[in-house]
């Protein structure tokens, strides 16, 4: 794999949507969609934009990177459809990305000059649950921690140093309520500290002395992120297969389960 793949990452998965175009590992830029639930209207738009920008043309891409979920049902739709779509037409290499772990790249290791152990990513799966995400610290980013397997997943979003373990995960995505997330993770000798855009609407529920809760601007999942963590599955040859690839719901559409409650 070379460094001069033309990539293009989608992100559809929450509230506010964005695509990204980069070189290799090297982001050239970002397009954030300019109001939430604005994916269908404004994705092709601004494909189509970043392309011209940069002089390029979708034939020319190479890989594209896509936040598979959990998250918004549509929205996820649409990114997956566009990457299947991209590999019959050119047989363009898919990386798919999960979302919890975009919106975990966000998270920075320290706030107000004290070091953050542990993060916590919140997504809104209605019905009073959440998709939820667990995440520690690595105190020696480079190295794998001690009885860490072949499946424990580390998340960065820094390409410059793909080795570089910022968060170690805890736990798969996993679908709870905030009472059942707080009972297992809340500790008020060691917070744990949340982001995400399930905040927006249930940040209330969140509220306890072993909970803390970082600045809005770090809660949105970025294409950017999508870019950094897809670049690095792509050079361990992780690609996703075009014929099994779909939405990681965790569980099905509230559409579909009404529909089978008539």
């Amino acid at each position: 794999m070379s460094k001069h793949e033309l990539i293009l990452a989608l992100e559809t998965s929450s509230r506010v949507g964005s695509v990204a175009l980069a070189l290799g590992p090297r982001l050239l830029a970002q397009t954030t969609f300019s109001a939430p639930m604005r994916h269908s209207a404004e994705i092709f738009g601004a494909i189509e934009a970043l392309m011209h920008r940069f002089d390029r043309h979708p034939e020319q891409l190479d890989h594209i990177y896509v936040s598979v979920g959990p998250g918004s049902f549509t929205g996820l739709r649409i990114s997956i459809t566009i990457a299947k779509a991209m590999h019959i037409a050119k047989h363009t290499r898919i990386v798919a990305v999960d979302t919890l772990d975009v919106i975990a790249a966000n998270a920075p290791t320290t706030e107000h000059g004290r070091p953050i152990d542990t993060i916590a990513t919140i997504l809104d799966a209605k019905r009073d649950q959440f998709y939820i995400a667990a995440y520690q610290r690595r105190i020696d980013p480079g190295n794998t921690s001690p009885g860490a397997t072949s499946d424990t997943r580390y998340i960065t979003s820094d390409i410059r140093h793909p080795t570089y373990k910022t968060w170690q995960r805890l736990i798969p995505d996993s679908l709870m309520t905030a009472t059942q997330f707080l009972d297992t993770f809340a500790d008020p000798a060691n917070p744990i500290i949340l982001l995400g855009d399930g905040l927006l609407y249930h940040k209330h529920k969140f509220q306890s002395p072993g909970a803390g809760i970082l600045h809005e601007q770090y809660w949105s999942p970025q294409a950017a992120n999508v870019h950094a963590l897809g670049y690095q599955s792509a050079i361990a040859q992780h690609f996703a297969d075009p014929l099994r690839l779909s939405p990681s719901y965790i569980r099905r559409p509230e559409a579909e389960v009404k529909w089978q409650q008539r």
